[in-house]
C-alpha cells in the first residue's frame, strides 16, 4: 500500500466512525505487540469486562468493543416509566466518555461468525477481526417459535415483552395508556430461568400504580409458569394485598402454550383460555444468537457452560461469557449485578491469563437486587458468591443472605443510589 492511501484510510479509520473504517484502525493495534482482547456486546457485564481489562493490565491489552448500538439503555429502572417515576431517557446513556477515557476501540456492528480455531471474528460489515481472548455477554434471545400463533412472524411481530429497556416499553405503555379503564393488563412469566427473576412482579406493582391513579377500575393479572413467585415471594403478595386489593391477582402453574394476538386470547397448558386487553408476554429465553450459533450454549441448548474461575466456555477454549447467558451457579439469578461482578472477575483473569501466565485467582462478588413496590418503598435481596476451588463453582457464602423484612423507603432509595452508582462505574 502507498504511504500516502495508507494515512489516508488511517485518518478515515480514527474520524469517520463507520464500522468499515473503524475495523480497518482496530487492526492496527496489533501492529504494536499488544495481546488483543474482543469484547462482544457493551451491557453491564461487556463494559464492565472491557473497561477493567484496560485498568487491570495497566493498558498492556488491546481491547476492542463491539455492539450495534451507539447508546446504553439501562433496564434495570425501567419498570418505573409505567407509574411515571422514571422516563426512558433518563436510562440512555453514551459509551463514548467511558472508551475514550480509558482507550477502548469501539466498533457500532454486530458479530456475523465466530472462527475458534484462527481466532477471529466476522462483523456484518465484511471486517474480519484477530484475538487472543474473546469475551462475549450477549444477553438473550426469546424462543418466539414456542408459539404457534406467531412462529411464522419474523421475530416474534406483535409480542410485547419490554424485557429490554427501549421501544417496546414505550410501546407497552402507550397501549395501557391508550386502555379503557376497567380493562384487563395480563402478563404471562415463562418457567425460570428467565432474565431478572423479580422484573415482571415489580411491572405488576407499577403498572398497578399507574392504574390506581388513571384506571381504578382496570386490573393486573399475572400469570406465572412457576409454581410461586420466584423472587421475594411474600414481600410481593403482601404489597399486592395491602395496596392493590382486587386489583393485581396472581395465578401460578400456567403455562403459556399459544397467543391469538388478534383476539388478545392466551391459551394455556391445562387451564381455559383467558382474553386480555393489553398482553405483556414474556417468551422463554435463551442465550444470546451469537452464543447459541457459535455452539456455545451446551446446557440444555440454552445457556452457556462456564469455568467460574476464568469464564472461560467449558466447550471452547479462549472465548469467554458473561452475564444472562451463562448457566448460573446456586442463588445466581440473571441480573444486572452478576454480570458487573463477572465482567470485573473476568477481566483479572484473563490479564493474568495473557501478561503473567498463571493463575491463582479466587473470584468474589455479589447478587444485590431492589424491587421498586409501591410509589415511594421498594425491597432488596442480596448474597455474597466465592469460587469454591473444590466444587469449581461459585458458592454462597455462608451467613450472607439478606433479604428485606419489609418494603421500605429507605430500600428506594438505596435502590435509585445502587442503580446510579452502578452507571457511573461502568460508563466512566
Amino acid at each position: 500500500m502507498h504511504r500516502r492511501h495508507f494515512i489516508q484510510q488511517l485518518s478515515a479509520g480514527f474520524l469517520l466512525g463507520t464500522s468499515g473504517s473503524q475495523g480497518l484502525a482496530a487492526n492496527l493495534g496489533k501492529t504494536l505487540g499488544l495481546p488483543r482482547v474482543i469484547v462482544v456486546g457493551a451491557g453491564f457485564g461487556g463494559l464492565t469486562a472491557a473497561k477493567y481489562l484496560r485498568l487491570l493490565s495497566q493498558h498492556k491489552i488491546e481491547v476492542l468493543l463491539i455492539d450495534p448500538s451507539p447508546t446504553f439503555i439501562s433496564s434495570p429502572m425501567s419498570n418505573l416509566i409505567f407509574s411515571n417515576q422514571f422516563e426512558l431517557h433518563q436510562l440512555i446513556f453514551s459509551r463514548q466518555a467511558m472508551v475514550n477515557k480509558h482507550g477502548i476501540r469501539y466498533i457500532q456492528d454486530t458479530v456475523s461468525r465466530i472462527d475458534p480455531e484462527k481466532q477471529n471474528i466476522l462483523l456484518s460489515s465484511g471486517e474480519k477481526l484477530n484475538y487472543d481472548r474473546l469475551v462475549i455477554s450477549p444477553g438473550i434471545s426469546y424462543l418466539f417459535d414456542d408459539y404457534a400463533g406467531i412462529r411464522d412472524k419474523k421475530n416474534g411481530e406483535g409480542i410485547v415483552h419490554a424485557m429490554q429497556a427501549g421501544p417496546q416499553t414505550i410501546q407497552l405503555k402507550k397501549s395501557l395508556q391508550a386502555m379503557k379503564d376497567g380493562g384487563v393488563f395480563a402478563i404471562t412469566i415463562p418457567v425460570a430461568p428467565y432474565r431478572c427473576p423479580p422484573s415482571p412482579y415489580e411491572r405488576a406493582c407499577q403498572v398497578g400504580l399507574y392504574f390506581k391513579k388513571y384506571q381504578p377500575k382496570s386490573k393486573v393479572l399475572i400469570l406465572d409458569a412457576n409454581p410461586d413467585v420466584t423472587s421475594k415471594s411474600l414481600l410481593f403478595k403482601k404489597v399486592w394485598a395491602n395496596h392493590f386489593p382486587k386489583m393485581i391477582e396472581y395465578r401460578n402453574n400456567h403455562t403459556l402454550m399459544d397467543v391469538d394476538l388478534q383476539d388478545g386470547r392466551l391459551l394455556f397448558e391445562v387451564q381455559d383460555d383467558i382474553t386480555a386487553d393489553v398482553l405483556n408476554i414474556i417468551p422463554p429465553m435463551r442465550a444470546g444468537d451469537i452464543a447459541h450459533t457459535s455452539g456455545l450454549t451446551n446446557i440444555n441448548r440454552r445457556w452457556c457452560g462456564i469455568d467460574f474461575q476464568t469464564y472461560e466456555s467449558t466447550v471452547i477454549s479462549k472465548i469467554h461469557v458473561l452475564g444472562d447467558a451463562t448457566q448460573g451457579a446456586d442463588l445466581m439469578p440473571k441480573s444486572a449485578q452478576i454480570a458487573y461482578g463477572q465482567g470485573k472477575a473476568c477481566a483479572q483473569a484473563i490479564t493474568e491469563l495473557l501478561l503473567n501466565q498463571s493463575l491463582k485467582l479466587q473470584p468474589q462478588y455479589n447478587n444485590l437486587c431492589y424491587s421498586f413496590m409501591t410509589e415511594s418503598t421498594a425491597a432488596h435481596i442480596k448474597t455474597d458468591h466465592l469460587y469454591n476451588s473444590n466444587l469449581k463453582t461459585m458458592s454462597v457464602i455462608q451467613g450472607s443472605q439478606e433479604l428485606s423484612n419489609s418494603p421500605s423507603v429507605e430500600d428506594f432509595k438505596q435502590g435509585v443510589k445502587w442503580a446510579k452508582d452502578i452507571w457511573k462505574d461502568i460508563l466512566t
